[in-house]
């Protein structure tokens, strides 16, 4: 009597497959709801429609003699950068804590047992899809605002040293708040407790800190907010500059996209590793 034989397991296509399918998986998911399609779009028009409106009315509020490339920085970030920062924190909690109240995170996980993959998958497909709406506010608001400023006397062209690096700068660090959304999402499984978090992050915490009393530690714990570090990435970079400087409150560009790179890194660590060990 011979033994019945036992099929091997079988995995399933997500499983199989690798990294690449799952990215598009991510990728249709992310493109398919409108909210999320509105909200790329929101930061896009938006930040068009603030640099528009600071550049007509430049010269009501004060022009530098000669052209500025720092000048030029505040009137182009100021709409593209301090509003998609909050869209994109908000979006990187939506694209893990929706999947969470829909439920839909099971077939997910169905699909693709690997949680680290998923999670990996949704952090890459995220950044790359916000950064690259930044990339069209920042570089879209230069465009149309240059024709006013170079009437004014005051156009930058991109050629000036650090403003290529400075508008990517800004759009890469929208794109890291997506991401810590997503790490904070996945921690709290929660719309409404993950959006608070986020915006208290970037937006509350700053202010908190400029208001308590005055202290060495809380200046240093101020410039090492994700919202500094945002303005170190939009800086112009000083050639031969020190690269921290808590003493004197100086982050240097490098120093920025450091300390943004941490803030959006530390929570998705420690999301993926919950991720992980609980149960969708």
């Amino acid at each position: 009597m011979t033994a019945l034989e036992t099929p091997p397991p079988t995995r399933s296509a997500g499983a199989r497959s690798g990294f690449v399918p799952v990215l598009r998986s991510e990728l249709v998911k992310l493109t398919s709801l409108r909210s999320t399609v509105a909200l790329l779009l929101a930061m896009v028009l938006l930040g068009l429609a603030v640099s528009v409106a600071l550049a007509v009315t430049a010269p009501g509020a004060g022009l530098p003699d000669g052209p500025s490339a720092g000048f030029l920085l505040d009137q182009v970030t100021i709409g593209t950068v301090l509003f998609s920062q909050l869209v994109g924190g908000v979006l990187g909690v939506l694209v893990i804590s929706g999947e969470y109240s829909s439920g839909t995170i099971r077939p997910t996980l169905a699909a693709v047992p690997s949680r680290v993959t998923v999670l990996a998958a949704k952090a890459v497909v995220l950044f790359l899809a916000v950064t690259a709406a930044g990339l069209v506010a920042t570089f879209g608001s230069w465009a149309v605002t240059y024709p006013l400023f170079a009437g004014y006397g005051v156009g930058v062209g991109l050629g000036a040293p650090g403003l290529v690096l400075a508008l990517t700068g800004g759009a890469v660090y929208v794109g890291l708040c997506a991401v810590l959304g997503l790490g904070v999402g996945t921690i709290l499984r929660s719309v409404a407790a993950g959006v608070t978090t986020v915006i208290s992050v970037i937006l509350l915490v700053p202010i908190v800190l400029s208001v308590l009393p005055a202290s060495q530690v809380m200046r240093n714990l101020h410039l090492l907010t994700m919202t500094k570090a945002g303005d170190a990435m939009v800086g112009l970079v000083e050639p031969g500059g020190v690269f921290l400087d808590l003493a004197d409150g100086y982050v240097s560009t490098a120093a920025g996209w450091l300390v943004a790179v941490l803030w959006a890194a530390v929570p998705l660590v420690v999301g993926g590793w919950l991720f992980r060990r609980r149960d969708a």
